[in-house]
């Protein structure tokens, strides 16, 4: 072995040895070449595939976060779609939880209680409509203001918020939840104005304690007239008769059926006459806005409110003493499908909306929820229009203060006559042909009032209490929260020079007898 080593170690010495020595060496590194690149290329594949793995993830939670999430507010994992009662539930904070849920009831009907057996035409007894119209009388002469004694008396300058509900108590109870979730909620007082008297509906009311509470009751509804004027009359002349037959049955209004040759239905003439009856109470009859000078906002039971929709009408408000002196309606709801809080991003999707829906009426379009949230760089105002009043695109979430009623009520007659049953058509028809200053509106592009209501007087659904719509405006506002809030507005003027022609009403309003309540209901005094 130590002669071997010897040997090995003096191999070098000889020029030939370093010569295959060297050419060994060379063949070594020209063999470890490959190695080397073969390393080389599957760290660059195994970077890149990395790389397209993050930006793969990446854009996954970009979209997820596009399309609105899926967590909900109190961190539990429920799917955007899901309108079950719990997922409901869970986007609402605990406290608030005692306004959707009903109280137990026991079954036995008291003084009054709309809980009563109903006939074969399904009318209260008698008895019954007796204690409810003696009720009804007690509220509106008490003209009783609950919760002053927590918030303080109603100022001049206080925010109203007139209610106009009937007996879907589903919606008015997420109506209730949304409004004491707003910001300064406990500075307006709330109006309640029912048109059926309901006990179950009247302690949901009274039991509201984030603000002062008021309630009115309209006092000629149909429930408490289920057999005379202005419910369905016993002589009226039924709706598809024509008119020569009506003049030999001598049937009630006979000779003045409406436009398109149709005799009155009670149950669409009541909300015409409750909107214009609730308007003069509010206004000129209650003793507690003798002198009240500030904004009336006009709401239904199945309407939903943005957390900020005082701070934007506040913003809006003071918008139109700097900016536009021809605005007289303020309008925080809209009918169109894409609702933009962040700005001009999609404005061709928006415009596209607004076409579809601009010919139609108000009162025929259920609520459509094919929504897109457009979220771009965050500015820190939010747009508003200021354009003619449309009724069909300005009804919903409209505000307007008493100089504006005044110019309203001195078309009284224009109002009342116009043979439309649509409150709503018939503004309009005043605003064209009778009032001095036409209803102009600033309309936020941004909504801060929701339509959840499945169902109404123009289109019936297999499940008129569905939830579905709610939970979508749960998570419409939900994921615009961080959005809401602006420091001020940006207004755009739309060009009002279209000449609007006087339209031709919908009907339905023809009978003498409707005209004439309807201005009576101006004339009444305090």
């Amino acid at each position: 072995m130590i002669m071997q080593r010897r040997t090995n170690r003096n191999e070098g010495n000889n020029p030939w040895d370093q010569t295959v020595l060297a050419a060994g060496r060379g063949l070594r590194v020209a063999m470890a070449t490959p190695a080397i690149g073969r390393r080389r290329t599957a760290s660059c594949l195994r970077t890149a595939l990395f790389l397209f793995l993050v930006t793969f993830v990446w854009l996954q939670l970009h979209v997820a976060s596009l399309n609105g999430g899926r967590t909900t507010s109190v961190g539990s994992e429920a799917p955007e779609g899901n309108d079950s009662t719990a997922a409901i539930l869970s986007m609402v904070p605990q406290v608030l939880h005692k306004f959707l849920t009903p109280r137990p009831r026991n079954n036995t009907a008291g003084s009054g209680s709309t809980n009563a057996s109903t006939d074969s035409t399904g009318a209260l007894p008698t008895a019954n409509i007796s204690e409810i119209r003696r009720n009804i009388e007690r509220y509106n002469e008490l003209q009783t203001v609950l919760n002053e004694d927590i918030f303080g008396p109603v100022q001049n300058d206080s925010l109203l918020i007139v209610v106009q509900i009937h007996t879907r108590i589903i919606y008015l109870r997420h109506l209730i939840v949304s409004l004491a979730q707003a910001k300064d909620i406990e500075t307006v007082l709330l109006i309640f104005s029912h048109d059926y008297y309901d006990e179950e509906i009247n302690e949901l009311v009274q039991s509201i304690d984030f603000c002062k509470v008021m309630q009115i009751f309209y006092p000629y509804s149909i429930q408490t007239h289920p057999h005379e004027f202005p419910g369905e009359s016993p002589g009226d002349c039924p709706r598809n008769i024509k008119k020569e037959q009506a003049r030999e049955m001598m049937c009630n209004n006979a000779l003045y059926p409406d436009l398109y040759g149709h005799y009155r239905e009670a149950k669409f003439t009541q909300t015409k006459h409750h909107w214009w009856w609730k308007a003069n109470r509010v206004f000129n009859q209650l003793e507690v806005t003798r002198n009240h000078t500030g904004m009336v906002l006009f709401l239904e039971e199945d309407h939903y409110v943005a957390e900020d929709f005082i701070h934007i009408l506040r913003l809006m408000e003071r918008s139109c003493k700097t900016s536009c002196d021809k605005c007289n309606i303020l309008s925080l709801g809209t009918y169109l499908k894409t609702y933009n809080y962040y700005g001009d991003s999609k404005k061709k999707e928006a415009l596209k909306a607004m076409k579809r829906h601009q010919s139609v009426s108000a009162g025929s379009i259920p609520p459509s929820w094919g929504f897109q949230i457009v979220p771009t760089l965050y500015q820190h105002y939010q747009k508003a229009e200021v354009t003619p009043w449309v009724s069909s695109k300005h009804n919903m979430g409209m505000a307007f203060n008493r100089s504006t009623w005044e110019e309203i009520r001195r078309c009284a007659d224009f109002f009342c006559t116009y043979d439309d049953y649509n409150w709503d058509w018939s503004l309009q028809h005043i605003s064209q042909g009778c009032m001095q200053h036409k209803l102009h509106a600033m309309v936020m592009k941004g909504p801060r009032v929701f339509h959840i209501g499945e169902c109404g007087v123009h289109h019936k659904k297999a499940n008129c209490e569905s939830t579905a719509v709610i939970s979508k405006v749960q998570h419409v506002l939900k994921y615009a929260s961080k959005h809401l809030y602006p420091s001020h507005l940006q207004l755009t003027v739309t060009n009002g020079n279209k000449k609007n022609k006087l339209r031709k009403g919908n009907g339905g309003w023809g009978d003498l007898r409707d005209h004439q309540l309807c201005v009576n209901m101006t004339k009444a005094g305090r």
